[in-house]
């Protein structure tokens, strides 16, 4: 039929458009995010790339979720600013049916919402989780920076040197502060070279000095040395058996009987009806008065796809305090928007028809 090709085709181009608009600021937020924390030191400067596709990944049900319900209110805002729904509506058809082609252009998107909420978006955050641990469990030797004071795993040892070689394992300008409970010690050196043995990597010193201090008696001791070893831990990575919720599968969230995982899987599924009803929703703000063109209905449809997410976030976390039950914290939120969105198709329909009969009747 020519109306449903027509919506169709509308509605599509304009995702489209939305899609790599939202999505292109979404990846620049991520960019510098990421690289904000590669400075600071929480991720591994080489891994920022791929962590920046891994959260892009996660955040790909958000984004098509939004670019869905844009491109809905834009196409149709402009179909009433254009006088094109004057026609339709003129031709008989009312505006809930505009259901059945925004819902068949949007199928394919919303299948692609459910892969990415219950399954991608666990292995994201799996796949996340582990290149942060594996940054945070490296080994001391290799947190060290020419140039720059690097403190150690456990916050004890804080470490300085220029390396020499083109291959890092010889440093000159050793500096290192040791700073434990009982002892404080300032540990300096001209050479400096790794050994690796069985019971693990020694930095071993050259031509250097140790000062000493003893916090429990303040006494203090000075030595020059020759040649000193200092045992640097070489840590493994180490996966751990718990993992965050938000790491496990949707299939394991099911069977499991916390309320903290409900709480997860709510929001997974959340997410996914909530794609839907935004649909349904985009349909009914999408009205603007011909004779004043605004955008006050895409602004109003952006708050409100806010607030709708924040209720999602919410159910979140009543069902992680056991103040609601999985299927009621899904039932009221989206049974409750759901049911808004046919009163206001309704009330565009068949309201204000209503509405404007009576206000002529009742005029004196």
């Amino acid at each position: 039929m020519l109306f449903d090709s027509t919506v169709r085709q509308e509605v599509g181009r304009s995702f489209a458009a939305t899609l790599v608009v939202i999505l292109t600021v979404v990846i620049t937020y991520m960019l510098i995010r990421t690289l904000g924390q590669a400075a600071g030191g929480a991720v591994a400067p080489q891994d920022v790339v791929l962590l920046l596709g891994y959260t892009s990944f996660g955040y790909l049900p958000l984004v098509l979720s939004l670019s869905l319900f844009v491109s809905v209110v834009v196409v149709l805002g402009r179909m009433y600013r254009d006088s094109e729904m004057a026609v339709w509506f003129a031709c008989g058809l009312g505006l809930h049916r505009f259901i059945r082609p925004v819902l068949w252009t949007a199928l394919p998107v919303w299948l692609v919402i459910g892969v990415a909420t219950l399954w991608v978006w666990p292995w994201v955050n799996e796949r996340s989780a582990e290149l942060r641990e594996r940054y945070q469990q490296r080994s001391d030797l290799s947190r060290v920076t020419p140039g720059v004071f690097q403190t150690s795993a456990d916050g004890q040892r804080v470490f300085f040197i220029e390396r020499d070689s083109p291959d890092g394992w010889v440093a000159r300008n050793v500096f290192i502060l040791d700073d434990n409970p009982r002892v404080e010690s300032v540990t300096s050196a001209r050479m400096g070279h790794i050994e690796s043995t069985p019971e693990g990597k020694f930095l071993v010193l050259e031509h250097g000095q140790r000062s000493e201090t003893r916090l429990s008696t303040q006494v203090h001791t000075a030595a020059r040395f020759d040649t000193y070893r200092v045992l640097v831990d070489d840590k493994r990575v180490q996966t751990a058996q718990e993992r965050p919720p938000k790491a496990m599968a949707s299939m394991d969230l099911m069977r499991s009987h916390q309320s903290i995982h409900h709480a997860e899987l709510t929001w997974r599924v959340g997410l996914l009806l909530a794609a839907g009803n935004l649909l349904l929703l985009g349909i009914g703000l999408a009205s603007t008065n011909p004779r004043r063109p605004s955008n006050w209905n895409l602004i109003f449809a952006l708050l409100t796809f806010i607030i709708y997410l924040n209720l999602v976030n919410l159910s979140q976390g009543w069902v992680a305090t056991q103040r609601l039950s999985m299927g009621a914290a899904l039932a009221w939120i989206h049974g409750l928007v759901f049911v808004m969105a046919l009163c206001l198709l309704y009330w565009r329909d068949f309201g204000i028809v209503w509405t404007s009969r009576w206000f002529y009747k009742a005029r004196p």
